[in-house]
């Protein structure tokens, strides 16, 4: 009988033996895809937001070559500008300045005896980075003004999801990266602007704040107020955080005095650039005049006034009623925007934080092209939008967030004659 069924078997094709028996688990194609995402998965944190990082900045550099080759002579660059030369637009240029000769010992004047725009609306911190790095290496401005931007852009990605882990789920913390790295204005993270290095000491500032760091904030944060121009909104966010623990979690002893020193430097320092260009010019407001010589070309609003400048543009544009609706509209928007259950998962810190930097944008700022990219240090609520886990809710964001990305640097970076839109 055995004779029998070894005659009748077919004959073992031995060439399958050596194959994987992999294809038993599904398409070959989503298998292996399935593999891949696996072993990505258990990289370490670091690496998986590094691969985000590097894949979005190859995506944004590829969207500016492709504008820059459209560009036409401008007064930054000749007709279709290298990257380099692209990335030095706008108020890359007084970064520059600033780096090549400091700043005016007397704010200059215009025939009137106005302030005219100068250096000192600039912080210094990023320009004396690339100057240090120009000094020591020889390398120019426009090679050196991008790496920083770039370094601290890949550090600011590394320090955001870290933060993110503190409030969100392991996913969502990555994919709120992911929306960080391909935000409508992120390309202003590998240009000629101190905005990267400024998101990166906000992004440490708020880590350090949740976790309760008071001493470590002081340094941070006084680096941070020579960056950006967002030194009162973080001394208003500490006035917050120490009323709302004095109300409902009552400070240690130790605490209580570590807190007040970061309270008390915060409050310094919101006004320390002021005083610096006072004592450097002799004049008490040389940075506040050379702030209203933007606003006076511009013809908005009246600066003594809070708020004011929102009701003006907007009066210009539309009706008056309609004006009026329309800021009350953006109030009561931020107000259910961080009293909404997704953003109450960020936790009371970084809730504080959005909606007091809410309150000094419209107080401070005038309503143009550049609040785009005022927006910026709002990244927090990136951590929201990335919670819900449907993958047509992750794929639209990533999609809208590429196509806006696209309006932003045409719009606002791409000088196409049109009009005067500066980031």
């Amino acid at each position: 009988m055995d004779e029998l069924r070894a005659a009748t078997s077919p004959p073992i094709d031995r060439s399958r033996l050596s194959r994987p028996a992999l294809t038993t688990a599904g398409p070959g194609s989503s298998f292996r895809v399935r593999v891949l995402a696996g072993r990505v998965r258990q990289l370490p944190p670091w690496l998986q937001v590094t691969g985000i990082w590097l894949a979005s900045r190859a995506v944004t550099t590829a969207i500016l070559v492709f504008f820059a080759a459209f560009e036409r002579r401008t007064n930054w660059a000749g007709p279709h500008p290298s990257y380099l030369r692209f990335a030095q637009f706008w108020d890359s240029g007084w970064y520059h300045q600033i780096a090549l000769h400091g700043y005016p010992s007397v704010p200059p004047l215009s025939s009137t005896g106005a302030v005219q725009e100068n250096a000192w609306a600039f912080y210094p911190a990023y320009p004396e980075v690339v100057r240090a790095l120009m000094t020591v290496s020889g390398i120019n401005w426009d090679v050196l003004s991008v790496a920083v931007s770039l370094a601290f852009s890949l550090a600011g990605a590394l320090m955001f999801h870290r933060l993110m882990r503190l409030v969100v789920p392991p996913g969502s913390a990555l994919f709120a990266v992911v929306l960080l790295c391909i935000a409508p204005i992120s390309a202003v993270q590998q240009v000629g602007y101190a905005e990267p290095m400024g998101a990166f000491l906000l992004t440490v500032a708020l880590y350090l704040l949740m976790r309760r760091r008071y001493l470590w904030l002081i340094p941070v944060v006084a680096l941070m107020d020579l960056t950006r121009p967002i030194g009162p909104a973080f001394a208003l966010l500490m006035v917050a955080h120490v009323a709302y623990r004095v109300v409902r979690e009552p400070f240690s002893r130790r605490d209580t005095y570590r807190a007040a020193a970061a309270l008390v430097g915060s409050v310094a320092m919101a006004g320390a650039w002021p005083v610096i260009a006072w004592i450097a010019t002799g004049s008490p407001m040389a940075y506040v005049d050379t702030e209203l010589a933007w606003r006076a070309r511009l013809a908005i609003g009246n600066p003594s006034l809070p708020f004011e400048a929102w009701f003006e543009q907007l009066w210009q544009l539309h009706a008056p009623a309609l004006s009026i609706a329309t800021v009350a509209a953006m109030v009561g928007l931020t107000g259910l925007l961080v009293l909404s259950r997704s953003v109450r998962r960020l936790g009371v810190d970084l809730r504080l934080w959005l909606g007091g930097y809410a309150i000094y944008l419209v107080a401070v700022f005038l309503p143009q092209s550049s609040t785009f990219r005022l927006l910026l240090p709002m990244s927090p609520l990136l951590g929201a939008a990335a919670v819900p886990r449907s993958r047509i809710w992750r794929f639209g964001l990533v999609a809208v967030s590429l196509v806006l990305q696209c309006l932003w640097i045409w719009f606002a970076w791409f000088d196409n004659g049109g009009g005067w839109s500066p980031p």
